[in-house]
């Protein structure tokens, strides 16, 4: 028998997601949860296989969560399940440590193989996420920034203008521009603020 918890900040969704389990032999939802700091405690205070984990959700989002499990409960298995799929989204949870990720459209045959394929330790993505994450493989460099982009980004964060973050480094204001276009591409945004949120995101900031 799987354990299944759920972690939705939406009544109404958890609701509808036991429904979905509910003809299932051989899965039990155990309990439900929230937000992701609750999240964490019933996974592992209720023995959990698997967590169906929503991402944004007020006093721990499900990022943060997943990252949280994988290093108190590893034989847990997170699926995300989310109505968001821009790359802002996927990549931050993958590399948090879900074992899959899937949109709030699928179908309820479709969360249930899920569901077991998760607990079987399989990774199932729905399309759109397997698209971003080929993307991301096949764009040269894409993600992983250099030490001098980290360091830009870091003087960025920290509320240093492209002039001040120049001086910093003994370099010129043009290369700083130059830096932050990388940044923005391989980061998947398009303005400085958007780069550090995910800077934080994917823990490239202290």
């Amino acid at each position: 028998m799987i354990r299944l918890v759920i972690v939705d900040d939406h009544p109404i969704v958890r609701g509808g997601l036991r429904d979905t389990f509910a003809d299932a032999e051989d899965i039990v939802v155990v309990g439900e949860a929230g937000d992701g700091a609750e999240g964490i405690e019933r996974a592992r205070s209720l023995a959990a296989d698997v967590v169906l984990m929503d991402l944004r959700m007020p006093t721990m989002d499900g990022v943060a969560a997943t990252a949280a499990l994988r290093e108190r409960a590893p034989d847990v298995r997170v699926l995300v399940l989310t109505t968001f799929d821009s790359e802002s989204d996927v990549l931050p949870a993958i590399e948090a440590g879900a074992i899959g990720y899937l949109l709030k459209d699928a179908l309820p045959d479709e969360l249930t193989h899920a569901v077991r394929a998760a607990a079987r330790g399989e990774s199932v993505l729905a399309p759109s996420v397997t698209q971003h994450l080929m993307g991301q493989v096949r764009r040269p460099g894409a993600g992983t920034l250099t030490d001098r982009e980290k360091q830009v980004l870091q003087l960025v964060a920290n509320g240093s203008s492209n002039r001040e973050a120049a001086a910093a480094l003994f370099i010129g204001e043009a290369s700083i521009k130059t830096h932050l276009q990388h940044i923005y591409g391989k980061l998947g945004v398009r303005d400085r603020a958007s780069a550090v949120a995910e800077g934080y995101r994917r823990r490239l900031l202290t």
